[in-house]
Formats: structure tokens, C-alpha cells, sequence
């Protein structure tokens, strides 16, 4: 083969490889150009979704709509499911017909205590002892009812109990939770816990704070939690339940009428 031939013939072979190389280049350009203007699902906001919307309110309040878009056409962060911000938090606004992006959400952790409050829901420091607040057993995102002791008639009265709010979430926990990074401290040095509570509930709280003898939380079950019929406790109802009437009258206990009965016993 002689000096020209063999030029001719690389000169040959790489014409084909650039032919192949372009054809490749182009059939694959026109596969993504058709992928890039088929029509693809996305969910749209049917409505303005304010920031501070949290993620469950979204589709619960009916501010989704599913809509089709093309995919070149679809933004970073497009949910294909409502799901993907049913435990976010809207930190921007997303107005009506914009898809709705991930990007525009994150997580309550996040965005601190204010991005868990909704509505009428407010969120109150509570300070008092370990045993009060259980300190060391409560966790952040637990639930707990709040008993009171108070005197009927002033705090020198006779004493009554019961549960004044059920089913309190802590937002944040008590400082001794051990392995608990979101927890807080009184500035004077005792335990205090951040409860969420409504605007109306925060009443009954700084009742309880400033009439109560004595007050704790009770932590309630993480699952299928239930509640008891409300009662109130005193010395007469602890001493009369369960006994009989002979039992009562041997101890001179059914002699002393009910709180409310007009006894001075009863005061």
C-alpha cells in the first residue's frame, strides 16, 4: 500500500466515524427534544398558598390542582404528589397557577416555633420544678394534660382537683431531657417547658399559674390515647367513692354535707 493510499484510507475511516458521530449526535438531540415537549402531570396552586401554610393545609383546604405541562417547561422542585409537602411549612408564597415547588417549603424544625403555629394557636413558656414538668421524661412533640389543685372559695378553702386543659402539645421540652437538643431553661435557674395552647386556653393557664395550690403535667400515651369523663376531686368525693353507707356512717363521714350544701364543714 502505497504512501497515498494509506492517507486516503485513514482520511476515509474518519469521515465514517464523524458520520456515525453526527448521526448519533442527532437521532439522540431529537429523542430529547420529543422527550421535552411530551406532556407531563404536575400540581399547580388552585389558589394563593400564603407563607406560614402548613404542608397538610395545602391539599386539606383544596389549594392543589393537577395540571399537565410540558416537561421542558416544569420547575426545579415540582411535586408529583402532595404528599412531598404534607410536613413542610411554606416559607414563600405560591400564587395561583404557579407549580408548586419543594423549594418554596421546608420543614417546621426549620423555620423555628412560630412556623408550627396556625390560627388561634399560641405557644406559652411555663416555668416550674422537675417533678412539675416532668423533667428528663418529656420530649419535645409529647402531649400532657395539666391538673390543678385549688381552694373553693379562696386558696385557704376546702381543695379540689381536676384536669383543667387535655392534650397539650410541648414544643419545646424541658432542659434535663437528656438526648433532647430542643429544650429551654427558666432564667432563674428551676425548669420551664413551651406548650402549645389557644388563645383561649392561655387564659385558663394564667388562672391556673395564679389561684392553684398546686399543679402538674401529666404525660399522656404516644398512641390511642382516650379520656375519662371530667370530674372534680375533693376530700368528700375521695372519701365517699366506693364506700358503703355503713362504712360512711362509722366514720361520721356522711354527717358532713357535700362542698356547696351550705355546711360550714363545707368551707
Amino acid at each position: 500500500m502505497t504512501y497515498r493510499v494509506k492517507n486516503i484510507t485513514i482520511a476515509v475511516a474518519l469521515a465514517l466515524v464523524a458520520a456515525l458521530l453526527t448521526s448519533f449526535y442527532v437521532t439522540n438531540y431529537q429523542r430529547n427534544v420529543r422527550q421535552d415537549e411530551t406532556n407531563v402531570p404536575v400540581w399547580v396552586a388552585k389558589r394563593d398558598i400564603p407563607a406560614g401554610t402548613a404542608g397538610a393545609d395545602v391539599e386539606r383546604k383544596g389549594l392543589l390542582e393537577k395540571s399537565e405541562v410540558v416537561r421542558r417547561n416544569v420547575v426545579p422542585g415540582a411535586i408529583s404528589s402532595p404528599d412531598q409537602v404534607a410536613d413542610l411549612v411554606a416559607t414563600q408564597p405560591t400564587y395561583a397557577g404557579e407549580q408548586v415547588s419543594t423549594r418554596r417549603f421546608s420543614t417546621p424544625s426549620q423555620q423555628g416555633i412560630k412556623a408550627q403555629l396556625t390560627g388561634v394557636q399560641r405557644a406559652i413558656a411555663i416555668p416550674g420544678d422537675e417533678h412539675q414538668l416532668l423533667a428528663g421524661t418529656l420530649r419535645t412533640g409529647d402531649t400532657v394534660d395539666l391538673v390543678a389543685t385549688f381552694g373553693v372559695g379562696g386558696t385557704n378553702g376546702v381543695p379540689v382537683t381536676r384536669i383543667i386543659l387535655r392534650d397539650i402539645e410541648v414544643l419545646r421540652a424541658p432542659a434535663g431531657a437528656t438526648g433532647d437538643a430542643s429544650k429551654i431553661s427558666a432564667q432563674n435557674g428551676d425548669f420551664a417547658v413551651m406548650l402549645k395552647v389557644t388563645d383561649t386556653q392561655v387564659q385558663k393557664l394564667h388562672w391556673v399559674f395564679t389561684a392553684a395550690t398546686k399543679w402538674h403535667l401529666e404525660l399522656r400515651p404516644g398512641t390511642e390515647a382516650a379520656d375519662s369523663p371530667e370530674n372534680v376531686e375533693s376530700w368528700y368525693s375521695v372519701l365517699r367513692e366506693g364506700v358503703r353507707p355503713k362504712q360512711l356512717g362509722e366514720a361520721g363521714v356522711d354527717t358532713i354535707p357535700a362542698i356547696g350544701e351550705g355546711s360550714d364543714n363545707a368551707k
